[in-house]
This record gives structure tokens, sequence and C-alpha cells, in this order.
């Protein structure tokens, strides 16, 4: 059971079964409630890190065709000026209770994570796309609210299914999909996805006012073999 200070509900995790997770169409994924115990969620969502510590990126240019990502971004340090709430939670997510969960339902323990936050304002979307093949996966914990955020504005991530028709280097659209599943991405949600060859996931644009944000916190989960030691060793960071 997870203890009264505890930033993740370990007894949530240990209820999730592999094969809900390995067995998901069209590739694995779930959206669990409830992962962050309901006062750690709610102290994080206070104190999310403000946007004047973001990074812009807008307009950036992607591979095989693909719209842009618009977002402002930051990445986690250990030196960074966050709630000490935050800090906790990265010290969980480095710990053994979350590291085994990832690894039972990966089947792997090979892997190193990272971390950031995104914030999308109205009109920003993420193309349909497959992840980089150094990834193994992203887990994105949302953190909008009803009392500041509706559903109908978007933001929720939309699982894909292209029959595998497309190749990953290319820029469909989310109409041209057989298939779509649309995340719940409000209030004390997540996403876990492992990336595969067709593991196809967006988030259409956003309908939001124009002083509204989506928010959210995402770990990346990175294949840790020889290809993603020699991107380090020449400093090259695993990215988004």
């Amino acid at each position: 059971m997870s203890n009264a200070n505890s930033i993740l509900d370990q007894s949530r995790l240990q209820g999730i079964s592999t094969d809900s997770f390995r067995k998901a169409t069209p590739y694995p994924w779930l959206n669990p409630e409830g992962l962050l115990t309901p006062e750690a969620f709610d102290l994080l969502r206070s104190n999310m890190p403000s946007l004047d510590m973001m990074k812009a990126s807008f307009g950036r240019k992607r591979a095989h065709g693909q719209k842009p990502h618009d977002r402002y971004a930051l990445e986690y340090r250990p030196d960074l000026d966050v709630h000490p709430a935050w800090h906790q939670f990265i010290a969980e997510l480095n710990g053994p209770a979350y590291q085994e969960w990832l690894a039972r339902l990966f089947a792997t323990r090979r892997f190193r994570l990272s971390y950031h936050w995104h914030y999308a304002p109205r009109g920003a979307s993420v193309s349909p796309h497959c992840d980089a093949k150094r990834k193994l996966g992203s887990h994105i914990f949302y953190f909008n609210t009803e009392d500041e955020w509706s559903a109908d504005w978007g933001g929720q991530t939309v699982i894909l299914d292209d029959g595998g028709r497309f190749e990953r280097s290319s820029a469909p659209d989310f109409d041209d999909f057989e298939r779509a599943w649309t995340a719940n991405a409000m209030g004390n949600r997540s996403l876990l996805f492992q990336r595969q060859g067709n593991s196809w996931h967006g988030v259409k644009a956003l309908e939001c006012p124009e002083d509204r944000l989506r928010k959210v916190f995402i770990v990346v989960v990175n294949a840790d073999n020889l290809s993603a030691r020699l991107r380090r060793l020449f400093h090259r960071p695993d990215g988004y």
C-alpha cells in the first residue's frame, strides 16, 4: 500500500494486469485513473512550473512532412527550481515500485527514463506519428481538470490504427486511420503506451480559449542499448 505522503498510489500500479496492457488493440496501451494519490495530484497540479520557465517550440519542421508539434516544453533536471513535490515524484518514478511496474509491462529492464512538461495553447496539435525508435514508450500524466478545462476543447491523446497501411515515414491525417480510441485526459488520468512499428498516435488541434493551456507531464521510456549509450556519449539528448 502507498503511505500517506507518497505521490504514486502503488496499490493502483500493482492492480494493473500485464495482459490488460500487452493485449490491447492496436498496440499495448492503457489509460488508468488514479495512479497519483488524490492529494499528490492536487499538490502537483497546483504547483506546475510557470510558463516563463518553458521553451517555446512552434513551427518546427518535422520529418516525413508531418505538421509541427507546437508547444512550450521544459526538460526536468535535478537542479530545476520547481516545487519539492515534483522532485519527490521523480524520485518515486526512479524508485523500485514504478521501475518494477514498467519492467513487468514492457517485458524488459533495459530502459532509461527522461522527463518533461509540455504546455500547449489554442490551435496547437500533435499530428499523427510514431515515436522515434530510440523510445520504448511514453507515460503521459494529464493535469487539466473540469474547473478550468472542458473536454470539448480537446487535449485527449488519440490512439490510431492504420491497419498496417502506412509507413512510419509518412504523414497521414487523423481521418486516414481505420479506427481510433480517445484517451480520457481529464483529472487524475494518465496514458501509457509502448512504441511499436504501428504505434500511431496524436492530439487534435486544441479549441480552448486563448488564456488556457493543455498541461501534461511525460515520462519517456528510452531504450538502454548500445545505440542509446552512444547517443549519450556524444551528448545527444534522449529528446521528447
